[in-house]
């Protein structure tokens, strides 16, 4: 059935309204709270960051979030080949970029200027293991945002050298604790909606191509609680015209949002369950990104024995900002 026609596969005996109906306008009420809990703590204040990917989107969010929260951002970060020597403007401050070539001097340079530096990274899939490894091979403790790459070479690289790491592929705490919530329902209560039909619907900005990882992860938990539903049965909606008419994301956020929308039915139709939630921007990630980085700062002062660590571990610690 056509992705035009989800409207009506929704609620078929009631309302017909666009099936992220319960849409608000959403707006950053979280950055000045951020700024006043980080600046609170001077131990992490004044944290040394580098930010590889800066000059992408996430990168960019990242280091807006990280200036306003006081941390000290690096004028360095890594690049292409092509980009090598090339000087990027990020919430106006002047950072290098350098090729692959000369990644490990840099590196080591910049971490023996500032021992208490944390890499964070938002490059890209390919990118993922062969930055890690060398975070690894020079002892620097860092965030990996980046999702993709051959994550079991990932994790071994950091046990084996005992550098410091949080590594998760979702970075938004809310939508991790989400997430948990839905894992331990479906390890709880498993074939609860046994019978029931899902559908599921995943809009995104038009330049992402394939499904989402949180998308997917949910879906997973439905089937472990006994919904009917194959993979390749969710409903991508990247036309931005459907985004506005029918899914209702606000204009000034077609280029980037993630609004997902899960419906559960009855055999007989005569029960419903929704789940839903929706991303506006990239805010929620970048403040997902510092809490992180202030997480495992306060890690490594206290030499934990654990290394690795994810968005569950931060949520974990309590400090929702």
């Amino acid at each position: 059935m056509p992705v035009a026609n989800c409207q009506g596969l929704l609620l078929p005996h009631h309302r017909q309204p666009s099936p992220f109906h319960h849409n608000p306008h959403y707006r950053n009420r979280r950055s000045s709270m951020v700024v006043m809990a980080v600046q609170s703590s001077t131990s992490t204040a004044a944290l040394p960051i580098m930010v590889n990917g800066c000059g992408g989107k996430m990168g960019n969010a990242v280091i807006k979030a990280a200036d306003s929260a006081g941390l000290h951002i690096l004028p360095v970060a890594f690049g292409s080949e092509e980009e090598c020597g090339r000087t990027v403007a990020v919430n106006g401050r002047d950072i290098q970029l350098h090729g692959p070539s000369k990644r490990e001097a840099l590196l080591a340079s910049v971490f023996r200027q500032h021992p208490q530096m944390i890499v964070v990274d938002y490059t890209v899939p390919a990118a993922v293991n062969d930055n890690a490894d060398l975070y690894c091979k020079v002892g620097v403790p860092f965030v990996m945002g980046t999702t993709g790459g051959d994550r079991d070479r990932l994790y071994k690289a950091v046990e084996d050298s005992k550098v410091y790491a949080v590594i998760s592929p979702q970075m938004g705490k809310q939508v991790v604790a989400f997430l948990a919530a839905m894992e331990i329902m479906a390890d709880q209560f498993p074939g609860a909606f046994s019978g029931y039909s899902l559908r599921a619907f995943d809009s995104h900005q038009a330049g992402k191509l394939d499904v989402s990882g949180t998308a997917k992860a949910v879906i997973s938990c439905f089937q472990k609680l006994g919904a009917s539903f194959n993979l390749d049965q969710i409903k991508m909606i990247r036309d931005p015209k459907q985004q506005l008419d029918m899914v209702g994301v606000p204009e000034e956020y077609l280029a980037g949002h993630a609004f997902h929308l899960y419906h559960l039915e009855s055999p007989d139709k005569t029960v419903s369950f929704e789940f839903q939630h929706n991303v506006c921007g990239r805010s929620i990630y970048a403040e997902g990104t510092i809490d992180a980085i202030i997480f495992l700062a306060k890690k490594i002062q206290a030499k934990e024995d654990k290394h690795i660590y994810d968005m569950i571990d931060v949520l974990r610690e309590g400090k929702m900002r």
